[in-house]
């Protein structure tokens, strides 16, 4: 019966737009998929939509903390109507960042399941006729914890922009980046996950009217973390050719850890740790609930193991995928949405000097910065005022900027300096549509940009002029990175290239292009930092010969 709707409601907006009679039907290598034609108002041509098409086996059995494999080929013509599931989180947190994120024009509750490894695209290509369209891949944020790709419709960008859009998912927590740190579970599976999607892209991605040889990779937070990896990773060497990460980084701090935390998993598991085989055999014996229950009875904060060689390709600055890279933050992205998933204990009015020393020690797995410099740092932020609730706001910025803002810039650096395009952008608006329980003061808090980026408020009702012209500026800035590497075009405020001038595009209600980001915090920043990293350096013993 749903396929007979999906298929009237094809037929009708096919017949509408003068497009044959009936819903697209595409032959990957795996075998033929069937998608829907979705229109929006003003365009001729529909968007051909394909949800939940497998890149890969289920991950299920001995594939749990194993590489991703092929998708297994079909003979029949396979329904792509309906979104897959997302992958196995906690599904609280999981619907919460959906609903506070997603931009689709119709309202999907999150399933999950650990067979999850699936993609969706959007194409507005006619695909009775051979395009070449550029292709925008998107890798979703949540902190390598929670997300989905059916929260981010590319319907918009698609069709405003005339390139094909890819959604992809990819194993989170225990599931995508659990390691005993050795041969018998290396890690990673995450992100060898979004390479294996890529992989699939390059194959197949003509077939929807992309051009596998201009695929760019963009995401957010974690998603932009993720593409960090990709640019820095030889596993993806040819399968992109430009990049944007939103709001993360590889460099991250505190996110490359040599604890894998195994012996923890192992004992919330109820697992044996006699040697890494035994461990990772009664882990696959588990079931998937039995795994989620390990998960909420403990942070992990995806660790990456040593033997993940990315970190040294961007410090030396050759190596990596030499391709033009955006990078950019938003004004206060630990200004609302980051603390409250957290559960960060905000003050009510009340933060003096000590309880901010305080915070900023406790947040050590994620700020490293060790307990004697939390003075310096918090006296640094904090110390020009005595009133408790800008010292509040300051402490977020301090969080901020370490997590965001420091890491994001020594990136960007690291990229100039080895001589390829880079560009560099803060985000400074408030979404019209924000939570009203977000408060009033916070403007460019984590992930507000994607709204704009993808199109949401050409779609919703009572948004404002100023911003749908926000998000279309957008959605053009990037989909002209997508096509020539620069995300220049004509009526467009100019973005300068990030050079020795570390110049960027400050975005917002006045969009205009300024120097050098937060330069001085970030000097201080990494003055100290480094000063401390040598400390724990060995060193050497002097002999007079």
């Amino acid at each position: 019966m749903g396929l007979v709707a999906l298929v009237l409601t094809s037929l009708a907006i096919s017949t509408a737009w003068g497009l044959p009679p009936s819903p697209p039907i595409v032959e990957t290598a795996q075998g033929r998929v069937l998608g829907k034609y979705v229109s929006l108002n003003g365009f001729a041509q529909p968007v051909g939509v394909f949800l939940g098409i497998p890149f890969a086996k289920p991950p299920l059995g001995s594939l749990r903390f194993a590489p991703p494999q092929p998708a297994e080929p079909w003979s029949f013509v396979k329904n792509t109507t309906s979104h897959p599931p997302m992958c196995s989180q906690n599904a609280m947190f999981g619907e919460m960042a959906s609903d506070l994120l997603s931009n689709g024009m119709e309202s999907v509750k999150p399933k999950f399941s650990e067979d999850c490894l699936y993609l969706n695209i959007y194409t507005p290509a006619d695909l009775t006729k051979r395009s070449r369209l550029p292709v925008m891949v998107w890798i979703h944020g949540g902190a390598l914890l929670m997300g989905g790709a059916s929260t981010y419709e590319g319907l918009v960008l698609s069709a405003h922009e005339n390139v094909v859009v890819v959604t992809i998912q990819y194993r989170l927590g225990i599931w995508g980046f659990f390691s005993t740190g050795d041969e018998h579970c290396r890690g990673n599976w995450g992100h060898l996950d979004q390479v294996a999607a890529l992989q699939w892209v390059q194959e197949n991605i003509a077939s929807f009217g992309g051009d596998p040889g201009s695929v760019t990779i963009f995401g957010e937070s974690a998603g932009g973390e993720s593409v960090s990896v990709l640019v820095l990773s030889p596993l993806a060497k040819n399968l992109f050719h430009r990049a944007i990460s939103e709001s993360g980084v590889a460099l991250i701090p505190g996110l490359v850890k040599k604890d894998s935390k195994a012996e923890r998993i192992a004992a919330f598991a109820g697992c044996k740790t006699i040697t890494s085989a035994v461990l990772v055999h009664c882990l696959r014996q588990k079931t998937e609930d039995e795994l989620l229950e390990v998960t909420q009875k403990m942070t992990i904060l995806c660790p990456l193991p040593q033997t993940y060689p990315f970190l040294p390709t961007v410090v030396d600055g050759v190596n990596f995928n030499t391709v033009p890279y955006i990078i950019g933050i938003n004004k206060q992205e630990f200004g609302w949405i980051i603390p409250l998933l957290m559960g960060f204990p905000l003050s009510a009015g009340k933060m003096d000097q000590e309880m901010a020393k305080s915070l900023v020690w406790k947040s050590y797995p994620i700020l490293n910065i060790p307990e004697e410099l939390a003075p310096v740092f918090t006296d640094k932020y904090l110390g020009g005022t005595q009133d408790p609730a800008q010292k509040e706001d300051l402490l977020l910025d301090l969080i901020g900027d370490g997590l965001f803002c420091v890491p994001s810039v020594n990136t960007a650096r690291y990229h100039r300096d080895a001589g390829v395009p880079t560009y560099m952008y803060e985000f400074q608006y408030r979404p019209s549509f924000s939570p009203e329980v977000k408060p009033k003061t916070v403007i460019g808090d984590h992930g507000d940009e994607v709204f704009s980026v993808f199109g949401i408020p050409v779609l919703q009702d009572g948004a404002s002029e100023e911003e749908i012209n926000l998000s279309k500026m957008m959605m053009k800035f990037w989909a002209n990175f997508a096509r020539n590497g620069n995300p220049n075009g004509k009526g467009l405020p100019h973005w300068p290239a990030y050079d020795q001038k570390e110049g960027y595009l400050q975005i917002g209600v006045n969009t205009r292009a300024a120097e050098k980001l937060k330069s001085e915090k970030v000097a201080f920043w990494n003055e100290l930092l480094s000063q401390e990293a040598a400390k724990k350096v060995p060193q050497s013993k002097h002999v007079e010969l």
